[in-house]
């Protein structure tokens, strides 16, 4: 099974910008689904964007449309969440996930079953 570590959060100011790694290991990425969730203090994780590592299709959630790019590279079997425009709202633990190629609703956490440990961005306002 593939491990995952992140890396890359960190404190900026509204507007400013991150961008976060995510580094996959010991197993065959090509045939999974990537993604980012985020979890605020006090709330559920959520869904933020999502890529098929084979085909390099993204998805988003609405808010971060525009502000957010999600995108691999596949000499480095590394997942990258570029983040922009950051607002404060955006302050949480992200974390990077894998999912099978198959999965169908790839907003719904179910679907993932492979975690990183998490990686701290705060916006400050």
């Amino acid at each position: 099974q593939v491990q995952l570590v992140e890396s890359g959060g960190g404190l900026v100011q509204a507007g400013g910008s991150l961008r976060l790694s995510c580094a996959a290991s010991g197993g065959t990425v090509s045939n999974l689904v990537m993604g980012w969730f985020r979890q605020a203090p006090g709330k559920e994780r959520e869904f933020v964007a999502a890529i098929w590592w084979s085909a390099g299709t993204t998805y988003y959630r609405d808010s971060v449309k525009g502000r957010f790019t999600i995108s691999r590279d596949n000499a480095k079997n590394t997942v990258y969440l570029q983040m922009s425009g950051l607002k404060p709202e955006d302050t949480a633990v992200y974390y990077c996930t894998a999912a099978p190629r198959g999965a169908q609703r790839i907003t719904d956490i179910r679907e993932y079953d492979t975690w990183g440990q998490g990686t701290q961005v705060t916006v400050s306002s």
